[in-house]
Parts: C-alpha cells; sequence; structure tokens
C-alpha cells in the first residue's frame, strides 16, 4: 500500500476489504511521506521493517526485486499523486489498484492506460460502490434488456460534511480534499460526481457524449466547487443529470441512482443498498432484495456474501472489487481466463473517461456551454 497512514480513512478501508475475502496479505508499504510516521504506521500494521519504505519509488524498485516481491499495490494517496505512484509500480511490472479519480488530468489518465495495456498488468480503479450485488443486479437487469432502452438517467451524491469551513479546523480528511494542489481542479465533483458518473456508464452500459455543467463554490474562499449540476447527454439519445455536493444539510452519503427505459424504471440508494425498485410500466413497482429467494442474475448472486436478511454494507462491496482483482491477478499468473463475473470491476480504461468527465465538465461550466465529453480510451 502506497499511502493510508495514520488519519487516513480509506486507507484503512481498502485494508479491511482486502481481508475480507483471505485473497490478500497486507506485507509492504510506504505509508506516508514522513519517514518517522510510514515506520509507525508499517509496525503497527505488523509489517516487516526490512519492507517498510521511505517512498513509494524505493518500494516499486525494491518489491520489483524480491522473488517474493508484492502481486499488486494499492495507491490510496491524494489525487494529485496517483499518476506518478501507479506508473512506477507499472514501470516496475507490478499491477495497480488505485483509487478514484485516477489521475488529474487527461494525458496522465492515458499514460496509464497505455502503461497498463503494454505491460500486461491489471489496473482495477476503487469506483467501490460498483461492487454491491443490488448494482450489479441493476446492471444485469438493463443488459437483459428489462428496461428496454434506456431513456433517461438520474444520479445524484450529495453530502453535508463540507458546508462550513472544516478545512479551518485541523481536520485533514477535509483539507486535502479543498486544496487544488492534492485533490485536483476538481471538489465534489471529483470526490463525488466521479463515484456518480461512473455507476451511470456501469449500470447502464451507455457511454457520455457531452456535459452542461454549473459549479459553484458556495463555501467563501474555497478554491474547489462543494457543489455540481450537471446536464448529460448519452451516445444513442438517452439524456440524465447529475448532482454532486458536499454542502446540502441533512445528507451524508446519499448516492443515488435512478434509470428509465422504454418498459421499465429502476432506483437505488447507496444508504439502503440491499433492496432494488424495479418498477415495470403500467404495474405496481416491486422491491428486489438482495439473498432474496430466487430471481436475482447470476451477477448479483456471485457478490453476495450473507444469506438473506443479514445486511450488507459498504465494506462489503468494497472487497468485491478486491476479490475481483485476486481473481484477475491470479489468472495472469496461472495463464488462465478469469471468472467473467470478475470482468465488471473498474479499469483503467473506466478511469479515463472519469478524468475525461471531469475536464469537460469543469470547461462546460467556465465557459457555459455544452462540452463534448466522449472518449474511447
Amino acid at each position: 500500500m502506497v499511502g493510508g497512514g495514520p488519519g487516513a480513512f480509506i486507507g484503512g478501508v481498502h485494508r479491511m476489504a482486502a481481508r475480507l475475502d483471505d485473497r490478500w496479505e497486507l506485507v509492504a508499504g510506504a505509508f506516508s511521506r514522513d519517514p518517522d510516521r510510514a515506520r509507525a504506521a508499517a509496525a503497527n500494521l505488523h509489517i516487516s521493517p526490512g519492507r517498510a519504505y521511505p517512498d513509494f519509488r524505493a518500494m516499486a524498485r525494491a518489491e520489483a526485486a524480491r522473488a517474493d516481491g508484492i502481486d499488486a499495490v494499492s495507491v490510496v494517496t491524494p489525487n494529485a499523486s496517483h499518476h506518478a505512484v501507479a506508473r512506477a509500480f507499472l514501470d516496475a511490472g507490478i499491477n495497480v489498484i488505485c483509487e478514484k479519480p485516477m489521475a488529474t488530468a487527461l494525458p496522465d489518465a492515458l499514460d496509464l492506460v497505455r502503461a497498463a495495456r503494454e505491460g500486461g498488468r491489471a489496473f482495477v480503479l476503487a469506483h467501490n460502490y460498483t461492487g454491491y450485488p443490488m448494482v450489479r443486479q441493476a446492471r444485469a437487469m438493463v443488459a437483459a434488456g428489462e428496461l428496454g432502452a434506456i431513456r433517461v438517467v438520474q444520479a445524484e451524491y450529495p453530502q453535508d460534511w463540507l458546508a462550513t469551513r472544516l478545512e479551518d479546523t485541523g481536520n485533514r480528511q477535509a483539507a486535502w480534499r479543498v486544496d487544488p494542489a492534492q485533490a485536483g481542479p476538481a471538489g465534489s465533483l471529483g470526490d463525488l460526481g466521479t463515484h456518480a458518473h461512473h455507476l451511470t456508464e456501469f449500470v447502464t452500459g451507455l457511454r457520455l457524449e457531452a456535459v452542461c455543467a454549473d459549479l459553484q463554490a458556495f463555501v467563501p474562499g474555497r478554491a474547489l466547487d462543494d457543489n455540481a449540476h450537471v446536464l448529460l447527454r448519452f451516445r444513442g439519445g438517452a439524456r440524465g443529470a447529475l448532482w454532486s455536493s458536499q454542502v446540502s444539510p441533512g445528507n451524508e452519503n446519499a448516492l443515488r441512482l435512478r434509470v428509465y427505459g422504454e418498459k421499465a424504471g429502476l432506483e437505488w440508494s447507496q444508504e439502503h443498498p440491499n433492496q432494488l425498485r424495479f418498477s415495470p410500466l403500467g404495474e405496481a413497482p416491486r422491491t428486489l432484495a438482495r439473498g432474496g429467494a430466487g430471481g436475482l442474475h447470476p451477477a448479483a448472486a456471485a457478490a453476495t456474501r450473507l444469506p438473506a436478511g443479514h445486511p450488507e454494507g459498504y465494506l462489503e462491496a468494497f472487497a468485491q472489487l478486491y476479490r475481483d482483482a485476486a481473481e484477475i491477478v491470479a489468472a495472469r499468473m496461472e495463464g488462465r481466463e478469469p471468472d467473467p463475473l470478475a470482468s465488471q470491476v473498474p479499469t483503467a480504461e473506466d478511469g479515463a473517461r472519469g478524468v475525461r468527465f471531469l475536464e469537460a465538465t469543469l470547461e462546460s461550466s467556465r465557459r457555459g456551454v455544452w462540452i463534448n465529453a466522449a472518449l474511447d480510451p
């Protein structure tokens, strides 16, 4: 792991998720730019001193040279360093699991796509919400034609935790997210909007064509957006809208997706992830449940760990990405094809489209016009 040292929320989440299915063991890390903090974090995580590294470049070189070197690296640093860290490990022949967004500029994102392809390495992007069983159920239902041709897609991800200048209180999680030097050029859009955008494409199978956006920084003195409204045009004619916000009181992690086709609609909420609302046209809406008695697609069943009535949540969804990544990496090592259901994991190509979405949305908001957002990396 690179990053994820003391005080880092997402690093701990990745570690728990990686352990959940007993497919990974954490054996090496560069957990902080501060050498003392890096060593202390490694000791706390029971990493041997010889594999506690002062920086990621030293780690990539050393692990690539070991007979028992790491099979993959988990990149959980702030956004601006994702490209440099991931590229160092791809160059060393090591598979990468990377937090989103993949990069803060499109050339860097495309560079990682090329490096992963040319090196034959797996690149898994941590859009963890795609690991929920009922999100995979929704994707399978759309692919099976149960909604008919998709017409409308609505995605939103509001929070309220940055409604005041929390970054001035010593909160490290807030401080880096509002700092362009660490977060890149997007605030709520990069932190939340990129999840919502990917979810629209993951579930519908559609590709974004153009955006028209209006971004704001409502909290005085803030350099990056803390609220964004984006109109979406998809290839094939579907239309949509996306809202991301960190200043909306009463919302904690209210990621929500609604998809409407010519025959039916679907609705899913991250705060109630075990249910999927299915509304066939002219019929009473029905609720599909994770772990329910039959009726779910194999993709949903394969991502389910517990019997009906035992709720699964955020950590299990995150763990699904690590389980898929383990299957992909193991298959490459063993010279076989991976389980097809593992192929749903977000890739470098997905990451590049996400960065293109961010850049197009930022340009649209600056210029007040529709901007082409299509990308075929």
